[in-house]
């Protein structure tokens, strides 16, 4: 996997990042809000002595030194190419950074976002709600299926891609808190609120996302 995102901006500026699987290097001197012990996640199963520094923190390091003092609603053009098709779209800043730093922290080596690794090799820039629905669940149930085909029990009812989420969340928060105080503007900020937002949109309402779906896919209008 090989992903590549650029952004364009209106004052000519041109900015760029090369995305794989494999964690990001940490080159020092690395920052305080990078240290494990700054704002660690409640769930971190990571201690000091053995990992020093949040992965996630350094995989997004390069992205919120980038954009720490940009407008999250700045217009952009932002194209994305990976080994099979290309992506553009003029958009807000935060929605292309949602995407990227999404991306960033599931291949980053965090063994919390880890579990986002498989839709990370699929990449689908500017997903919407609907379609992070779609993708979770399609991947979610996929697991279950070769689960099943070698011999361990499913979870065909979607509990545990719930409980996913949930942790997803806590990871999501204490980012937000570790950036916090470094971002000037509110890009970097805005894009990991709204990366919350869809994993709070498996944690409380699936069932209600679920429904939308099931009405769009048996031809129906939502209700």
């Amino acid at each position: 996997m090989n992903v590549n995102y650029n952004f364009k901006f209106q004052d000519g500026r041109q900015v760029e990042f090369r995305v794989n699987e494999q964690p990001v290097e940490a080159v020092s001197p690395l920052p305080a809000w990078t240290r494990l012990e700054h704002c660690q996640c409640a769930n971190c199963p990571l201690k000091p002595a053995d990992s020093p520094h949040c992965p996630a923190a350094i995989g997004i390091l390069p992205v919120v030194n980038e954009f720490q003092a940009e407008d999250a609603y700045q217009k952009v053009e932002v194209s994305v190419t990976d080994e099979r098709r290309s992506y553009s779209k003029s958009t807000a800043l935060e929605e292309a950074l949602r995407s990227l730093l999404g991306l960033k922290m599931a291949t980053s080596g965090c063994p919390v976002l880890g579990e986002l690794k498989p839709m990370a090799v699929h990449h689908l820039p500017f997903a919407s709600t609907d379609e992070f629905i779609m993708r979770s669940v399609s991947h979610y149930l996929l697991q279950q299926y070769f689960a099943k085909r070698n011999h361990r029990e499913p979870d065909w009812d979607l509990n545990g891609l719930v409980e996913r989420n949930q942790r997803l969340q806590l990871v999501n928060q204490a980012l937000w808190q570790r950036i916090h105080s470094v971002c000037e503007g509110d890009s970097n900020l805005k894009a990991l609120l709204n990366f919350f937002s869809m994993a709070s949109s498996v944690s409380f309402s699936l069932e209600s996302q679920l429904r939308k779906l099931e009405s769009k896919m048996e031809g129906g209008t939502e209700p």
